[in-house]
Protein backbone atom coordinates (compact mmCIF):
# COMPACT_ATOMS: atom_id res chain seq x y z
CA UNK A 1 0.00 0.00 0.00
CA UNK A 2 3.02 2.41 0.44
CA UNK A 3 4.33 2.22 -2.90
CA UNK A 4 0.87 4.32 -4.77
CA UNK A 5 1.15 7.58 -5.69
CA UNK A 6 -1.10 9.73 -4.00
CA UNK A 7 -2.03 11.52 -7.15
CA UNK A 8 -3.13 8.24 -8.47
CA UNK A 9 -5.67 7.47 -6.25
CA UNK A 10 -8.07 10.85 -6.59
CA UNK A 11 -9.27 11.94 -10.06
CA UNK A 12 -7.92 15.97 -9.55
CA UNK A 13 -5.64 17.36 -7.20
CA UNK A 14 -5.58 20.37 -5.40
CA UNK A 15 -7.55 23.77 -5.83
CA UNK A 16 -8.09 22.23 -9.51
CA UNK A 17 -11.03 19.73 -7.99
CA UNK A 18 -13.04 22.74 -7.46
CA UNK A 19 -16.38 22.90 -8.88
CA UNK A 20 -16.16 25.31 -11.90
CA UNK A 21 -17.55 28.64 -11.28
CA UNK A 22 -20.56 28.49 -13.79
CA UNK A 23 -21.55 25.31 -11.92
CA UNK A 24 -20.84 27.35 -8.21
CA UNK A 25 -22.55 30.51 -9.51
CA UNK A 26 -26.33 28.42 -10.27
CA UNK A 27 -25.82 26.51 -6.99
CA UNK A 28 -25.26 29.74 -4.79
CA UNK A 29 -27.85 31.85 -7.15
CA UNK A 30 -30.19 33.71 -4.99
CA UNK A 31 -28.63 31.99 -1.70
CA UNK A 32 -27.54 35.34 -0.22
CA UNK A 33 -30.74 36.91 0.15
CA UNK A 34 -32.59 34.05 1.40
CA UNK A 35 -32.21 34.71 5.18
CA UNK A 36 -30.14 38.45 6.18
CA UNK A 37 -28.49 38.44 9.46
CA UNK A 38 -27.55 42.04 10.86
CA UNK A 39 -24.13 40.26 12.04
CA UNK A 40 -23.21 38.47 8.99
CA UNK A 41 -20.78 40.99 7.63
CA UNK A 42 -19.53 38.60 4.63
CA UNK A 43 -21.52 35.96 3.42
CA UNK A 44 -22.16 34.09 -0.34
CA UNK A 45 -22.88 37.34 -2.46
CA UNK A 46 -19.40 38.46 -3.86
CA UNK A 47 -18.01 34.83 -3.76
CA UNK A 48 -15.39 35.95 -0.87
CA UNK A 49 -12.98 33.87 0.76
CA UNK A 50 -14.60 33.24 4.13
CA UNK A 51 -17.77 33.84 6.29
CA UNK A 52 -17.18 36.71 8.80
CA UNK A 53 -19.45 37.92 11.61
CA UNK A 54 -19.41 40.71 13.91
CA UNK A 55 -19.46 39.74 17.45
CA UNK A 56 -19.05 43.50 18.88
CA UNK A 57 -17.70 46.59 17.98
CA UNK A 58 -13.93 45.20 18.26
CA UNK A 59 -13.59 41.64 16.91
CA UNK A 60 -15.01 39.89 13.91
CA UNK A 61 -14.99 35.91 14.01
CA UNK A 62 -14.08 34.67 10.50
CA UNK A 63 -14.82 31.12 9.46
CA UNK A 64 -13.44 29.27 6.45
CA UNK A 65 -13.12 25.71 5.60
CA UNK A 66 -11.02 24.45 2.20
CA UNK A 67 -9.44 20.68 1.69
CA UNK A 68 -8.95 18.66 -1.50
CA UNK A 69 -7.49 16.22 -2.96
CA UNK A 70 -3.49 15.19 -3.30
CA UNK A 71 -1.61 17.81 -5.57
CA UNK A 72 1.64 15.92 -4.92
CA UNK A 73 2.65 12.57 -3.68
CA UNK A 74 5.09 12.53 -0.47
CA UNK A 75 1.91 12.87 2.28
CA UNK A 76 3.46 14.88 4.30
CA UNK A 77 4.06 17.79 1.78
CA UNK A 78 0.26 16.94 0.97
CA UNK A 79 -0.51 18.07 4.47
CA UNK A 80 1.46 20.93 4.38
CA UNK A 81 0.13 22.28 1.35
CA UNK A 82 -3.24 21.87 2.14
CA UNK A 83 -3.53 23.15 5.78
CA UNK A 84 -1.27 26.29 4.11
CA UNK A 85 -4.22 26.79 1.63
CA UNK A 86 -6.89 26.63 4.24
CA UNK A 87 -5.50 29.07 6.51
CA UNK A 88 -4.53 31.62 3.40
CA UNK A 89 -8.67 32.26 3.34
CA UNK A 90 -8.22 33.92 7.21
CA UNK A 91 -5.65 35.65 5.69
CA UNK A 92 -6.62 36.98 2.56
CA UNK A 93 -10.11 38.63 5.23
CA UNK A 94 -7.45 40.79 6.86
CA UNK A 95 -7.58 38.08 9.67
CA UNK A 96 -5.61 35.52 12.28
CA UNK A 97 -5.99 32.10 12.59
CA UNK A 98 -6.94 31.18 16.22
CA UNK A 99 -7.56 27.71 15.53
CA UNK A 100 -8.57 24.72 13.07
CA UNK A 101 -10.20 20.98 12.83
CA UNK A 102 -9.16 18.79 10.91
CA UNK A 103 -11.12 17.67 7.85
CA UNK A 104 -10.02 13.76 6.39
CA UNK A 105 -11.16 11.12 4.15
CA UNK A 106 -9.03 8.64 3.19
CA UNK A 107 -9.28 4.93 1.54
CA UNK A 108 -8.30 2.40 4.20
CA UNK A 109 -7.89 0.18 1.87
CA UNK A 110 -5.40 1.74 -0.26
CA UNK A 111 -3.38 3.38 2.16
CA UNK A 112 -1.38 2.17 5.41
CA UNK A 113 -1.82 4.19 8.68
CA UNK A 114 1.59 5.72 8.79
CA UNK A 115 0.80 7.51 5.67
CA UNK A 116 -2.31 8.81 7.20
CA UNK A 117 -0.29 10.12 10.12
CA UNK A 118 2.33 11.95 7.65
CA UNK A 119 -0.58 13.96 6.12
CA UNK A 120 -2.09 15.16 9.30
CA UNK A 121 1.80 15.65 10.81
CA UNK A 122 2.11 17.96 7.63
CA UNK A 123 -0.97 20.23 8.44
CA UNK A 124 0.16 20.09 12.05
CA UNK A 125 3.66 21.57 11.02
CA UNK A 126 2.40 24.41 9.55
CA UNK A 127 -0.27 24.93 11.94
CA UNK A 128 2.81 25.32 14.42
CA UNK A 129 3.72 27.36 11.74
CA UNK A 130 0.87 29.50 12.19
CA UNK A 131 0.90 29.83 16.18
CA UNK A 132 -2.36 27.98 16.25
CA UNK A 133 -3.41 24.46 18.02
CA UNK A 134 -5.51 21.91 15.36
CA UNK A 135 -8.46 21.25 18.15
CA UNK A 136 -9.86 18.29 16.97
CA UNK A 137 -11.80 17.58 13.40
CA UNK A 138 -13.56 14.78 11.33
CA UNK A 139 -12.66 11.44 9.69
CA UNK A 140 -14.29 9.27 7.12
CA UNK A 141 -13.66 6.20 4.90
CA UNK A 142 -13.59 7.54 1.44
CA UNK A 143 -12.95 6.39 -2.06
CA UNK A 144 -10.38 9.05 -2.78
CA UNK A 145 -7.75 10.68 -0.50
CA UNK A 146 -8.66 13.96 0.87
CA UNK A 147 -7.38 16.44 3.61
CA UNK A 148 -8.14 20.09 4.55
CA UNK A 149 -9.01 21.82 7.69
CA UNK A 150 -11.87 24.47 8.99
CA UNK A 151 -10.54 27.16 10.05
CA UNK A 152 -11.43 30.23 12.67
CA UNK A 153 -10.08 33.61 12.51
CA UNK A 154 -10.32 37.43 13.99
CA UNK A 155 -10.17 40.75 13.24
CA UNK A 156 -11.09 44.18 14.26
CA UNK A 157 -14.09 45.69 11.86
CA UNK A 158 -11.76 47.99 10.69
CA UNK A 159 -8.88 45.65 9.47
CA UNK A 160 -11.85 43.33 7.60
CA UNK A 161 -10.78 43.45 3.57
CA UNK A 162 -13.26 42.41 1.31
CA UNK A 163 -13.12 41.31 -2.71
CA UNK A 164 -15.26 43.72 -3.30
CA UNK A 165 -13.64 46.95 -2.23
CA UNK A 166 -11.61 48.03 -4.77
CA UNK A 167 -11.45 51.41 -5.79
CA UNK A 168 -10.98 53.25 -9.54
CA UNK A 169 -7.66 54.10 -9.72
CA UNK A 170 -6.21 51.06 -7.70
CA UNK A 171 -2.96 49.63 -8.17
CA UNK A 172 -3.53 46.19 -8.28
CA UNK A 173 -0.29 43.75 -6.60
CA UNK A 174 0.09 40.12 -6.62
CA UNK A 175 2.11 38.59 -4.22
CA UNK A 176 3.24 34.57 -5.16
CA UNK A 177 4.10 33.86 -8.66
CA UNK A 178 1.51 31.67 -11.22
CA UNK A 179 2.37 28.20 -12.30
CA UNK A 180 1.10 25.83 -9.82
CA UNK A 181 -1.78 24.00 -11.74
CA UNK A 182 0.84 23.91 -14.91
CA UNK A 183 3.33 22.33 -12.73
CA UNK A 184 1.08 19.77 -10.83
CA UNK A 185 -0.09 18.89 -14.45
CA UNK A 186 3.57 17.77 -15.16
CA UNK A 187 4.33 16.17 -11.53
CA UNK A 188 0.98 13.87 -12.49
CA UNK A 189 2.69 12.70 -16.03
CA UNK A 190 6.40 12.43 -13.70
CA UNK A 191 7.56 15.20 -15.96
CA UNK A 192 8.51 17.74 -13.53
CA UNK A 193 12.21 18.19 -12.42
CA UNK A 194 13.62 18.68 -8.56
CA UNK A 195 13.91 21.88 -8.96
CA UNK A 196 10.74 22.73 -10.02
CA UNK A 197 9.00 20.58 -7.54
CA UNK A 198 11.03 22.45 -5.10
CA UNK A 199 10.04 25.44 -6.16
CA UNK A 200 6.47 24.64 -6.14
CA UNK A 201 6.40 23.27 -2.69
CA UNK A 202 7.95 26.53 -1.55
CA UNK A 203 5.54 28.63 -2.68
CA UNK A 204 2.60 26.26 -1.96
CA UNK A 205 3.78 25.65 2.06
CA UNK A 206 4.09 29.45 2.43
CA UNK A 207 1.62 31.20 5.19
CA UNK A 208 -0.05 34.32 3.23
CA UNK A 209 0.47 35.97 6.90
CA UNK A 210 1.10 39.67 5.17
CA UNK A 211 -2.58 39.71 4.48
CA UNK A 212 -2.78 40.49 8.20
CA UNK A 213 -0.34 43.26 8.18
CA UNK A 214 -1.44 44.83 4.99
CA UNK A 215 -5.25 45.04 6.70
CA UNK A 216 -4.07 47.19 8.81
CA UNK A 217 -2.89 49.62 6.17
CA UNK A 218 -5.87 52.16 5.34
CA UNK A 219 -4.56 52.49 1.67
CA UNK A 220 -4.94 48.83 1.02
CA UNK A 221 -8.83 48.89 -0.06
CA UNK A 222 -9.19 45.25 -1.02
CA UNK A 223 -7.92 41.68 -0.52
CA UNK A 224 -8.34 37.56 -1.97
CA UNK A 225 -6.60 35.05 -2.69
CA UNK A 226 -6.03 33.40 -5.93
CA UNK A 227 -6.99 29.39 -5.89
CA UNK A 228 -8.63 27.42 -8.19
CA UNK A 229 -10.41 30.33 -10.15
CA UNK A 230 -7.04 31.08 -11.46
CA UNK A 231 -5.92 34.68 -11.71
CA UNK A 232 -8.75 35.72 -14.24
CA UNK A 233 -11.39 34.28 -12.18
CA UNK A 234 -10.49 35.80 -8.35
CA UNK A 235 -9.79 39.02 -10.58
CA UNK A 236 -13.07 38.93 -12.22
CA UNK A 237 -14.51 38.59 -9.10
CA UNK A 238 -12.54 41.54 -7.49
CA UNK A 239 -14.12 43.29 -10.24
CA UNK A 240 -17.46 42.58 -10.68
CA UNK A 241 -17.96 42.93 -6.80
CA UNK A 242 -16.04 46.55 -6.97
CA UNK A 243 -17.78 47.56 -9.65
CA UNK A 244 -14.35 48.51 -11.74
CA UNK A 245 -12.89 47.25 -14.81
CA UNK A 246 -9.13 45.37 -13.78
CA UNK A 247 -6.12 46.02 -16.41
CA UNK A 248 -4.24 43.41 -16.11
CA UNK A 249 -0.65 43.81 -17.62
CA UNK A 250 1.19 40.76 -18.88
CA UNK A 251 4.62 41.92 -19.08
CA UNK A 252 4.37 42.18 -15.14
CA UNK A 253 2.64 38.89 -14.04
CA UNK A 254 5.32 36.81 -12.12
CA UNK A 255 5.33 33.24 -13.30
CA UNK A 256 7.12 30.07 -12.09
CA UNK A 257 10.71 29.77 -13.35
CA UNK A 258 9.32 26.72 -15.41
CA UNK A 259 5.74 27.51 -15.96
CA UNK A 260 5.97 29.03 -19.97
CA UNK A 261 8.02 26.24 -21.41
CA UNK A 262 6.08 23.75 -19.55
CA UNK A 263 2.62 25.22 -20.89
CA UNK A 264 3.61 25.30 -24.68
CA UNK A 265 4.78 21.41 -23.96
CA UNK A 266 0.54 20.55 -23.41
CA UNK A 267 0.72 20.66 -19.36
CA UNK A 268 -2.55 22.11 -18.92
CA UNK A 269 -5.06 20.91 -16.66
CA UNK A 270 -8.71 20.28 -17.08
CA UNK A 271 -9.81 22.86 -14.37
CA UNK A 272 -8.05 25.57 -16.73
CA UNK A 273 -10.49 25.19 -19.25
CA UNK A 274 -12.83 24.81 -17.46
CA UNK A 275 -12.46 28.45 -15.69
CA UNK A 276 -11.63 29.76 -19.14
CA UNK A 277 -15.41 28.22 -20.29
CA UNK A 278 -17.04 29.84 -17.77
CA UNK A 279 -15.97 33.44 -17.26
CA UNK A 280 -15.25 34.07 -20.65
CA UNK A 281 -18.23 36.88 -21.13
CA UNK A 282 -16.28 38.87 -18.70
CA UNK A 283 -12.17 38.73 -19.80
CA UNK A 284 -10.97 40.74 -22.58
CA UNK A 285 -8.07 39.28 -23.79
CA UNK A 286 -5.36 40.44 -26.56
CA UNK A 287 -6.19 39.45 -30.24
CA UNK A 288 -4.19 36.04 -31.49
CA UNK A 289 -3.27 35.20 -27.70
CA UNK A 290 -1.73 31.80 -27.81
CA UNK A 291 -3.95 29.42 -25.75
CA UNK A 292 -1.04 28.09 -23.57
CA UNK A 293 -0.69 31.30 -22.75
CA UNK A 294 -4.26 32.07 -21.72
CA UNK A 295 -3.77 28.62 -19.50
CA UNK A 296 -1.13 30.31 -17.74
CA UNK A 297 -3.41 33.42 -16.70
CA UNK A 298 -6.69 31.04 -15.84
CA UNK A 299 -4.21 27.89 -14.18
CA UNK A 300 -5.29 27.18 -10.83
CA UNK A 301 -3.03 27.99 -8.33
CA UNK A 302 -3.09 25.52 -4.86
CA UNK A 303 -2.34 27.76 -1.59
CA UNK A 304 -1.42 30.86 -4.39
CA UNK A 305 -1.01 34.29 -3.55
CA UNK A 306 -3.27 37.42 -2.46
CA UNK A 307 -4.38 39.77 -4.84
CA UNK A 308 -4.07 43.41 -3.85
CA UNK A 309 -5.76 46.23 -4.58
CA UNK A 310 -4.53 49.81 -2.74
CA UNK A 311 -3.88 53.21 -3.51
CA UNK A 312 -2.02 53.76 -6.70
CA UNK A 313 0.29 56.51 -4.71
CA UNK A 314 1.74 53.59 -2.03
CA UNK A 315 2.17 50.95 -4.50
CA UNK A 316 5.43 50.77 -4.94
CA UNK A 317 5.82 51.20 -0.74
CA UNK A 318 3.20 48.58 -0.08
CA UNK A 319 4.52 46.36 -2.60
CA UNK A 320 8.26 46.53 -1.06
CA UNK A 321 6.72 45.81 2.48
CA UNK A 322 5.38 42.61 1.06
CA UNK A 323 8.51 41.39 -0.19
CA UNK A 324 10.79 42.37 2.57
CA UNK A 325 8.04 40.08 4.79
CA UNK A 326 9.03 37.05 2.94
CA UNK A 327 7.23 37.30 -0.83
CA UNK A 328 9.56 38.42 -3.26
CA UNK A 329 7.88 37.60 -6.26
CA UNK A 330 5.23 40.30 -5.21
CA UNK A 331 4.57 42.62 -8.72
CA UNK A 332 2.40 45.41 -9.41
CA UNK A 333 0.82 44.11 -12.01
CA UNK A 334 -2.05 45.97 -13.13
CA UNK A 335 -4.83 48.80 -12.02
CA UNK A 336 -8.53 49.24 -11.31
CA UNK A 337 -10.25 51.70 -14.06
CA UNK A 338 -13.69 52.70 -15.14
CA UNK A 339 -15.62 50.53 -17.35
CA UNK A 340 -17.92 47.49 -17.70
CA UNK A 341 -16.70 45.29 -14.83
CA UNK A 342 -14.77 42.83 -15.66
CA UNK A 343 -10.81 42.54 -17.00
CA UNK A 344 -9.04 43.00 -19.94
CA UNK A 345 -5.24 41.72 -20.46
CA UNK A 346 -2.71 44.08 -22.06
Amino acid sequence: MTSVRLTDLAHGGGCGCKLAPSVLQQLLADRSAAMPFAALLVGTETGDDAGVWQVDERTCVIATTDFFMPVVDDPYDFGRIAATNALSDVYAMGGKPIMALAILGMPLDKLDVDTVRRILEGGESICAEAGIPIAGGHSIDSAEPIYGLAAIGLCAPSDLRRNSTAQVGDAIILTKSIGVGIYSAAFKKQALPADAYAEMLASTTLLNRVGHALAQDEDVHAITDVTGFGLLGHGLEMARGSGVRLRIEQASLPFFTQAEALAQAGYITGASRRNWNSYSDGVTLPAELPEWRRALLTDPQTSGGLLVACKAERAEAIRDMIEAAGYPSARIIGTAGTGTPGIEVI
